[in-house]
């Protein structure tokens, strides 16, 4: 008889503006057992991400909303426990949207063995999973610069803005990150190889930062990995040159219901800029090149990261709270395992 069970955190609520700790709700269910084709994991560690903001509201998105008194959606790694699956046996580390919860129930086909002999396991949620993979596809299909253009990425020292900032040094540009706080930037700087960073907590308005990008940009700016939106995309159209090209990712800024305009709206056409939003699961043919080349890179120690962990899954409502407003440094993961 099975006697394991499951602490799970699920949707209590919709946030009208910005979410709160009583929008979500932990509960105790008994673990079901895997059916045929099916697996259970123990799920050691989960993924939090901007995303999941946008899933708890019911506003018209590029995918259905969370449903009210669900689990949480959520990326998830850990150890299969019980198989009924030929191709996964009990052991197997494996990668797969678990949820906020300790155990996951799962059909074998959507869930990914991973290796951590060379990989440590947290990488797989972080440059060697989703978050590297939208840097990758946003920087080599959208941005594709060139060795000696000039690239900014907001964000920079996150789970994405760090990897898009190191793969963009690897192709030869010169690369100027923005960064929430003195000790972020100078990790983008001083670690991660930026040429530069911007404290975007130092300025007050968007002439005040177009002041800033423009003496970190001396050559303008060819290409942007946005992920904030707000005062740092107007400095980026400012000082864009001719056909510069922006991956439009994330507009986290804007998440809470905060306006967002674009001050500078006329520059996308006198510049001919292209500004091109995407969504990475919209191209699921690239993920096995690009996992195989981040996880070398991780492999090899080529690609730097860092992690902000939490510790237990009732701290991820706080963590994700958190991650919000900016408190993480890099990658937020909850641990689930004591």
């Amino acid at each position: 008889m099975n006697s394991r069970v499951n602490r799970q955190i699920l949707l209590d609520s919709r946030p009208t503006r910005e979410p709160t700790a009583a929008n979500f709700k932990l509960v105790e269910t008994p673990v079901t057992e895997p059916g045929p084709g099916q697996v259970l994991v123990r799920n050691h560690y989960l993924s939090l991400d901007p995303y999941m903001r946008g899933r708890m509201g019911e506003q018209k998105s590029y995918a259905k909303p969370q449903p009210v008194g669900e689990v949480m959606i959520g990326g998830t790694v850990g150890q299969v426990v019980a198989s009924r699956a030929p191709e996964l046996a009990v052991g197997d580390f494996v990668t797969g949207m678990g949820g906020w919860q300790e155990y996951h129930l799962a059909d074998a086909v959507m869930i990914r063995k991973i290796d951590t002999r060379s990989v440590p396991i947290t990488a797989y949620l972080g440059p060697a999973g989703m978050p590297g993979v939208t840097a990758w596809y946003g920087l080599n299909e959208i941005i594709a610069p060139k060795a000696g253009e000039t690239v900014v990425v907001s964000a920079a020292s996150g789970a994405v803005g760090s990897v898009v900032g190191q793969l963009a040094k690897a192709r030869g540009a010169r690369v100027v990150g923005i960064a929430g706080g003195p000790d972020k930037c100078r990790y983008v700087t001083e670690e991660l190889g930026f040429d530069a960073c911007l404290d975007h907590r130092s300025y007050s308005d968007a002439a005040a930062m177009v002041a800033a990008l423009g003496a970190a940009c001396p050559t303008g700016i060819d290409g942007c990995f946005e992920n904030v939106g707000g005062i740092g995309l107007d400095a980026v159209l400012a000082r864009a040159n001719p056909f510069a090209r922006i991956a439009l990712c994330g507009l986290i800024a804007g998440y809470n219901g905060r306006p967002i305009p674009i001050s500078f709206p006329q520059l996308l056409l006198v510049m001919r800029i292209k500004l091109q939003g995407f969504i990475v699961s919209d191209h699921m043919e690239m993920w096995p090149k690009a996992l195989a080349e981040l996880a070398a890179l991780v492999g090899s120690g080529r690609l730097k990261y860092r992690e902000t962990i939490a510790q237990g899954l009732e701290a991820a409502p706080g963590a994700f709270l958190g991650l919000l407003n900016g408190q993480n440094f890099g990658k937020q993961l909850v641990k689930l395992i004591p």
